[in-house]
């Protein structure tokens, strides 16, 4: 979840880092994990009633949810910062390269090493199929906003990371549909690409456009504090939004995870791999390259966090609600925010091994 910090243009105030539900996110996603579970037992008509309202392979309840989360981070994100891309451009080199020539091949790689060898055993191979396709998802979708509460807890250069992730954005209109077909089609899985590129449309390309488009009237009437409050007022919807989504697809994931409740750790085991694996790379990156903490942290950080809101959305339009691709993006969420917790802790007791200025 990456809506905490609004309004990073150049000049304007910082949010204070992670308040109560920030903190303690793992913990009410998992009470979500616990009531979605109960009520897909409970009330599994309400569930099979929700899964019908879908038009062009699109769950209408579950797309104005992700609307809900997403639009908000799209808001926080400047374009008028990628000026600055000529500044610091080993920083920027080590973001792009991990995020689109690294991770998202890592992650299929974990996928089907742990899924289709060492958990071979434990699943069947078209559910392994699946989780793989959602680890997939997970890869190859960059960290929008998130990041930015990160970057603030090593006190990293707060500007710099605007322009990492306002280009990651962009890149990830057109190359995201692309990865992810590729990747899908080499573990064999039959991709429709009408139904990718519409998720593409519907989860980046219009969010990015509406955020843009707001943050422009917004600035108009007055530049970072309205921007700011704003983005404020919103922030309960985006929760909303987040707990609402988890409890819908752990109820329909209900009775396999009922049924198979070790298939959380499963799908968490190479999540935890990845993630530790891709910031050892990206940190070990920045040492050597003798980049300055405040901007090896957050592209190593950068780097490590995922964009689980977008997965979520297209595992869903891909391959179904009750799928154990969404499964497995949703896994996603239980894993990113201790994770990177410590990632954080960790980085800030090696900062003096990186040179402070450039």
């Amino acid at each position: 979840m990456g809506y905490i910090v609004a309004g990073w243009g150049y000049g304007m105030k910082v949010v204070s880092p992670l308040g109560i539900f920030e903190r303690y996110l793992s913990l009410w996603v998992g009470l979500c994990i616990i009531a979605g579970v109960k009520l897909g037992i409970g009330l599994p008509g309400l569930f099979q009633f929700i899964a019908r309202l879908e038009y062009a392979s699109v769950n209408l309840v579950v797309a104005v949810l992700i609307w809900v989360m997403i639009y908000p981070m799209m808001v926080s994100v400047d374009f008028a910062s990628i000026r600055e891309v000529g500044r610091k451009p080993k920083g920027l080199c080590i973001t792009l390269v991990v995020n689109w020539l690294v991770k998202p091949f890592t992650m299929a790689f974990l996928g089907i090493l742990f899924f289709n060898y060492v958990f071979a055993g434990l699943v069947t191979p078209e559910v392994a199929k699946e989780y793989i396709a959602g680890m997939i998802l997970l890869g190859a979708a960059p960290c929008t906003a998130m990041v930015f509460v990160w970057s603030q807890l090593v006190r990293g250069d707060a500007n710099y990371t605007l322009v990492q992730v306002s280009i990651n954005d962009l890149i990830m209109v057109v190359a995201f549909a692309p990865i992810v077909s590729w990747l899908l089609g080499v573990t064999q899985v039959q991709v429709p690409w009408t139904t990718l590129l519409l998720s593409v449309i519907l989860y980046v390309v219009i969010p990015l456009a509406a955020g843009y488009g707001t943050r422009k009237q917004l600035d108009r009437r007055g530049h970072g504090a309205a921007i700011s409050q704003f983005c404020t007022q919103v922030k309960p919807y985006a929760i909303v939004g987040l707990l609402g989504t988890v409890v819908l697809l752990f109820g329909f994931q209900a009775q396999t995870i009922v049924s198979q409740p070790l298939v959380i750790v499963l799908i968490a085991i190479p999540l935890l791999i990845q993630s530790y694996g891709i910031f050892v790379i990206a940190y070990a990156w920045g040492y050597f390259w003798r980049v300055p903490f405040a901007v090896a942290a957050p592209a190593a950080l950068v780097g490590t966090s995922n964009f689980f809101e977008l997965a979520v959305a297209v595992a869903i339009s891909l391959f179904g609600l009750n799928s154990g691709a969404a499964l497995a993006t949703v896994v996603g969420v239980l894993v990113e925010v201790p994770v990177m917790l410590s990632l954080v802790a960790f980085a800030n007791r090696t900062r003096k091994y990186f040179p402070s200025t450039s």
